[in-house]
């Protein structure tokens, strides 16, 4: 087999394989097999080792040079951009001294960029000799097909909706209905249930409440949740408590920090621990990654959630316990960003938990299938979402939901460890998503339901 022949057949291989891969569509160019250069009984062979080593100090080069940033110009980009990650799966040796890498980076806004980089040289020299931006937030800008002659070619691809696979983006608009129904009460109750409230990236409005007697809206002190706390008797037997919110969410990207104490979430939660086992566990990911910045650290820690996690409502799940979490590999969405949280904060990173509810992309009302949670960590001076449980369903999504959340959910309350006043009997709330119901001082699950109408351009 001719060396030309064997070139084009390598880069077959590569692209089929990036099309079911991770993340990756497709990540080869035509092969012009007259600028291959034959190898040398002298020449160093080269590895997939030394392809990432290349990219890195062309990286590394590049942006000492420019403060931090890598800068990307072409005739529709003019990018100044950070490293995130360097997609080992796809690193390629195309010819004795042509190489491939694929790489993210990101821009101070937080939008990630999928750059493929074409190298030339050798082992211990190589030289970035093109530079194609691929992707933005996991979109293509193009796709690759291939010729008769067997060589790849690019071609554009118009810039489609994620919405099949659940994300709304820009702006979505919704009613949302929070509602509990009451057990028979023999003796005393008392609930705690959040109470949405607007935000820099939610308007809320309440249109209807249909609520107990003995009711007070609470605040906890150190994240300011508003909580619906009453007390119940016989009286309340049967009855429903129901809030009922008119919604208009925006997605949401890295945003700058407000608050003044950042270092706060570094602590341990009850359920998520801060200490030598995390540490190791964290200092080992961030390691084999080669990571160097936070941001890069982040990625490498929510690569490995998603990689070794399997979404799986068994077990012990939905508790939000980190190291179960670790230990069974398998979990709910409380499970995967409890581990990271738990990960991050042990690497030195702040990250933080909040939750909510999902609301269907693919349908305009109806039921939602309980609550959702999510995490956000902090990296360039900005708080970067990220939805890892998400990511690992729908692995197209895995660059998006790394620094984004749509405009299709709605929060309910953020923190661990929620200490209201009154506090329940059973002591601080892990998170407050379903009601929080005791009788006679013993915790007891009540019926929650939730329920969603989407406003369309028609109701407006």
């Amino acid at each position: 087999m001719k060396f030309a022949s064997f070139i084009i057949i390598s880069f077959a291989i590569l692209f089929y394989a990036c099309e079911s891969g991770h993340e990756k569509s497709a990540a080869m160019n035509k092969v012009d097999s007259s600028t291959v250069v034959k190898p040398t009984k002298s020449a160093k062979k080269v590895t997939i080792a030394d392809v990432e080593h290349g990219i890195r100090q062309y990286i590394k080069r590049q942006t000492a040079a420019a403060d931090g940033y890598l800068d990307i110009q072409k005739d529709t980009f003019d990018l100044h951009l950070k490293l995130v990650r360097v997609h080992t799966e796809y690193l390629s040796v195309l010819s004795p001294n042509e190489f491939f890498a694929c790489v993210d980076l990101a821009t101070a806004a937080g939008d990630v960029y999928d750059v493929d980089f074409f190298l030339q040289g050798s082992k211990d020299s190589m030289t970035v000799i093109r530079t194609d931006v691929h992707k933005l937030n996991g979109r293509p800008y193009y796709t690759w097909k291939q010729r008769p002659d067997k060589t790849w070619y690019t071609v554009p691809v118009a810039r489609s909706s994620n919405r099949l696979l659940g994300v709304i983006e820009s702006t979505d608009r919704f009613t949302f209905t929070y509602e509990v129904e009451l057990p028979e009460i023999n003796g005393t109750a008392a609930i705690w249930l959040p109470v949405a409230q607007s935000g820099p990236y939610q308007t809320v409005e309440i249109i209807t409440k249909q609520l107990s007697d003995n009711y007070q809206i609470i605040k906890d002190k150190k994240y300011n949740n508003s909580i619906f706390y009453a007390k119940l008797g016989p009286s309340d037997s049967h009855s429903k408590i129901i809030f009922q919110y008119r919604v208009t969410r925006h997605e949401k990207a890295p945003y700058p920090d407000t608050e003044s104490q950042v270092t706060r979430y570094l602590a341990a939660n009850n359920l998520l621990p801060v200490n030598t086992r995390f540490r190791t566990l964290a200092t080992d990911i961030i390691a084999k990654r080669q990571a160097a910045s936070d941001l890069e650290k982040a990625r490498a820690l929510y690569d490995y959630v998603s990689d070794n996690l399997r979404y799986a409502k068994q077990g012990t799940y939905g508790t939000g316990d980190a190291t179960y979490a670790c230990d069974a590999k398998s979990g709910n969405c409380t499970e995967f960003h409890s581990l990271f949280i738990s990960l991050a904060r042990s690497a030195g990173i702040p990250a933080r938990f909040a939750v909510g509810a999902a609301i269907p992309a693919n349908r305009n009302e109806g039921g939602v299938d309980g609550y959702h949670c999510w995490a956000e960590f902090y990296a360039e001076g900005k708080w970067w979402p990220v939805d890892i449980s998400e990511a690992n369903k729908y692995a197209a999504l895995s660059t998006y939901y790394f620094g984004h959340h749509p405009a299709n959910r709605i929060e309910f309350s953020r923190g661990r460890d929620i200490a209201p006043d009154p506090l329940p009997a059973s002591g601080p709330i892990n998170f407050l998503a379903y009601p929080v119901f005791e009788l006679n001082g013993h915790p007891q699950q009540v019926k929650t339901r939730f329920t969603f109408n989407r406003i369309t351009d028609q109701d407006s």
